[in-house]
């Protein structure tokens, strides 16, 4: 197992390109609500120094909004953005996050308010360069909020 995965130190995990491209395939995506200048997915995108948790997550029509947050202690917070962004906007909005189903955020913010889809297997996360790190010691889920 990689220990760095389990360290709260190190927030930036970034999606596989390969998953990512099936999702965008999917959604369409027009905004990364927490990416670096390196790691983003989208043109459009918040970085830590943008603090999406402060900005509105609008997109144009037809188009959504992709997040994969820190996955420290913050991360009950992106969730709540998530949803009440996607109840404010109305728009899609697409988070990759652990599947923790016994948190209070699940129970407040996903659990009966958004699509869930369990991941198979672990996934492999990358750093900022596209090197993979070896499975998450986590399953994953991707919530998906249609306003």
């Amino acid at each position: 197992m990689d220990s760095v995965l389990l360290s709260s130190k190190k927030m930036d995990y970034c999606t596989p390109q390969d998953f990512f491209d099936e999702l965008d395939g999917e959604f369409v995506f027009a905004l990364d609500a927490a990416a670096t200048k390196k790691s983003t997915k989208c043109i459009r995108y918040f970085t830590p120094e943008d603090d999406g948790l402060k900005q509105p997550w609008d997109v144009p029509p037809g188009y959504a909004v992709f997040c994969n947050p820190p996955y420290g202690r913050q991360i009950g917070e992106w969730v709540k953005k998530a949803y009440d962004e996607s109840v404010r906007t109305g728009g899609t909005i697409v988070l990759l996050i652990p599947a923790r189903t016994d948190t209070k955020y699940f129970h407040r913010y996903i659990y009966g308010k958004a699509e869930i889809r369990f991941v198979e297997g672990r996934l492999k996360f990358t750093d900022e360069d596209g090197n993979s790190f070896g499975p998450a010691p986590f399953p994953s889920m991707v919530v998906i909020y249609n306003g």
